[in-house]
């Protein structure tokens, strides 16, 4: 049975410990501005195909390290899981008088309003490096965007989470799939660059909706409709939100 209170606490203690962890935040935060400075700044006059207007290759960076930052933040919020589980206090909350799918979602709205704070974040350090998104109905798009992708990998961290037992396993096991999902995404290049098998791939990889559909919302340049990605992120969201909470329902708490 659905719990708002125990949403709200679950919510409540990821924010504060979040606040609490300012290393975290930090580490977070440093790999994403070096994506910007280095890549962006160093590659400004590289022309990119499908830019107009005076657009340069910072700005066709910043949707691709904001989407990065959303994809490896959400997918290591499955670890705040087994580290739950190591410590004893998973127990404590499975045997409580409420519903696993109300943990589950707390867990969800925490780490969905973490993520977004990084990501909010590097928006704001790429404006001062010279991003300006095309307009706030754009931005507004872009972070409807940016909840999709959270949510998409948060849910897609707990399935991992769930079936998993060993921390520095789980973080293996992470950086083998994420890493092949955020270059396959064309976060850094235009898709069209890539060979045609790995482009078929790519279109199989969620955050390349992600992507595309913050690029058109942030500066009106993207491969598929706004529609489409919208739809696909939609889509893509909604199952691993609901594969995510099956998984952890089905966990053992030791």
């Amino acid at each position: 049975m659905f719990s708002g209170p125990a949403v709200y606490v679950m919510w409540l203690r990821e924010m504060k410990r979040y606040s609490r962890a300012k290393s975290r935040v930090l580490g977070s935060l440093i790999m994403p501005i070096f994506f910007l400075a280095f890549l962006g700044l160093g590659f400004r006059r590289m022309p990119v195909p499908g830019l107009e207007g005076g657009l340069s290759y910072l700005h066709f960076l910043v949707p691709g390290i904001v989407g990065m930052t959303l994809l490896f933040s959400s997918t290591m919020q499955g670890l705040s899981v087994l580290w739950d589980r190591e410590f004893g206090f998973l127990k404590e909350i499975m045997v409580a008088p409420v519903s696993r799918v109300s943990i589950v979602l707390g867990r969800i709205a925490g780490g969905v309003t973490t993520t977004m704070i990084q990501a909010v974040l590097i928006l704001a350090v790429s404006a001062v490096l010279g991003f300006r998104p095309k307009s706030a109905g754009g931005l507004l798009l872009g972070f409807g965007f940016m909840i999709l992708i959270a949510f998409t990998f948060i849910g897609f961290g707990l399935i991992f989470a769930s079936r998993m037992k060993d921390m520095q396993g789980f973080g293996v096991v992470m950086n083998f799939i994420v890493f092949p999902l955020f270059f396959m995404s064309g976060a850094l290049y235009p898709l069209d660059n890539l060979p045609r098998p790995l482009r078929i791939l790519s279109y199989l990889d969620p955050l390349t909706y992600g992507v595309d559909g913050l690029r058109g919302a942030l500066i009106g340049t993207s491969a598929f409709s706004p529609a489409m990605d919208l739809a696909a992120m939609a889509a893509f969201a909604t199952i691993m939100v609901v594969l995510g909470a099956y998984f952890f329902e089905k966990s053992e708490s030791v």
